[in-house]
């Protein structure tokens, strides 16, 4: 074969695409493995760069501890200045009008110290409150690097185990599919932090909000994830759907639910919304699912999910809009359609167009039927110079074997088969 290379000196053959393949396909697994050393040295990166953020905030908060005990310090210092102060100036008055100064003062200091301490109190309840929510905060950024570590080690381990299917396109859209995988997930994670700061107390909610619609933004790039507003009940954001040329084609609202408890009301709250947002389609992403439902599924006109089933359910719903989308335009106009149809099989363009192609293929045709027949030509010529080659080789032979004998030297070309040749 043409792409077959052979050793001179063991005579071994080679397959050129083959040896080639394989050095590309050994090129691309190290540079896939040493993007993923560097997206894991990425990843401890910012896990380094949060411990030195928590180890800075601990520093601050221990020195405005500091501070604050030192001012309670003065303060109290200053109180018992005064006290003795007074008590130095009113040495001389009245005993009576003494001690009950000594008692307002008394009174006095002790409320402001009951103030100061429960000042005191507070401040460290917020800070431990804080602290609370940094270590779940954490436990969670743990998690979730934990399973994108878990994941890429499945992936490499896959990849490994099926390395001679995995082809160069799939290589690349692979990494870049991970390295957006992490990049989402540090923006989650900053974000989550962000929240977490702000001692909200609808955390959990609103992280899951932003969560659903950073996966949607991530998912569907060339839609438009609009965030609900505030005052709207029953509805957190809507997925604006576009084809490939930018047109709308629809609109699917979702609604984030984490409550323990599932309630029947949410249902028809969001199908009324959804006719006020002009969406056709409603979603539900919650985390505990209806009694009556153990995996997701449509109930009374509205879907519902988990958040881990969203991204799968949002694709399905997503690619069957476009597809009634594309129905409605194809019956759209449909006797205007035809009439230009017609016009067109009818006008000069078709009647010029196919008769290029007719000219074209007649061509090609002549042009096979000619490469046939000098095809013939050339094999009839080489069979008549087999059968001259192979006349002279016997008469050869004749002549030698009666002069030395049959058995004296081997003449034949084919090995005794010249005569079976000629007849046939």
């Amino acid at each position: 074969m043409a792409n077959d290379i052979k050793c001179p000196n063991c005579g071994h053959v080679f397959d050129v695409e083959n040896v080639i393949a394989a050095d590309i396909e050994q090129k691309l697994q190290e540079q896939y493995k040493e993007k993923l050393q560097q997206s894991l040295g990425k990843l401890e990166d910012e896990k380094k760069k949060l411990e030195a953020d928590q180890v800075m905030f601990e520093e601050k908060k221990k020195k405005e501890n500091e501070i604050f005990a030192q001012k309670l310090q003065q303060e109290k210092i200053k109180m018992e200045a005064d006290i003795q102060d007074q008590l130095r100036k009113s040495i001389a008055g009245d005993y009576e009008n003494q001690l009950r100064i000594l008692q307002d003062r008394s009174a006095e200091s002790e409320e402001k110290l009951k103030e100061s301490r429960k000042k005191e109190l507070d401040f460290l309840k917020k800070e431990q409150d804080l602290k609370n929510k940094e270590a779940e905060l954490e436990l969670e950024l743990q998690k979730k690097l934990q399973q994108e570590r878990t994941l890429i080690t499945e992936q490499v381990r896959k990849q490994e185990l099926d390395k001679n299917s995995v082809k160069d396109n799939e290589h690349n859209l692979r990494i870049r599919e991970l390295e957006k995988q992490l990049e989402d997930q540090k923006k989650l994670a900053d974000e989550m932090k962000r929240k977490a700061e702000q001692g909200s107390m609808q955390l959990q909610g609103e992280v899951q909000e932003l969560a659903l619609e950073e996966l949607l933004r991530a998912t569907f790039p060339f839609d438009l994830i609009s965030e609900v507003g505030k005052g709207v009940r029953g509805a957190d954001c809507i997925q604006t759907i576009r084809n490939n040329i930018g047109i709308e084609c629809g609109k699917i609202i979702y609604e984030s639910k984490r409550t323990e408890h599932f309630t029947a009301d949410w249902i028809e709250k969001l199908k009324t919304d959804m006719l006020k947002q002009g969406a056709e389609i409603a979603v539900i992403v919650t985390k505990t699912m209806p009694r009556d439902m153990p995996q997701f599924g449509e109930k009374n006109g509205v879907y519902i999910c988990s958040f881990s089933e969203v991204k799968s359910l949002a694709t399905v719903l997503r690619n069957a809009m476009l597809k009634i989308s594309e129905s409605r335009k194809s019956q759209e106009n449909k006797g205007d359609k035809m009439v230009a149809l017609y016009d067109y099989l009818t006008g000069q363009e078709f009647v010029g167009n196919w008769n290029a192609i007719r000219n074209g293929f007649g061509q090609l045709r002549n042009l096979l039927q000619k490469e046939r027949e000098d095809f013939e030509k050339n094999l009839k010529k080489k069979e008549k110079q087999i059968e001259l080659i192979i006349q002279n080789s016997l008469h050869i032979s004749g002549s030698i074997e009666g002069i030395a004998g049959q058995d004296s030297i081997n003449m034949h070309l084919l090995d005794g088969s010249e005569e079976n040749l000629l007849e046939n």
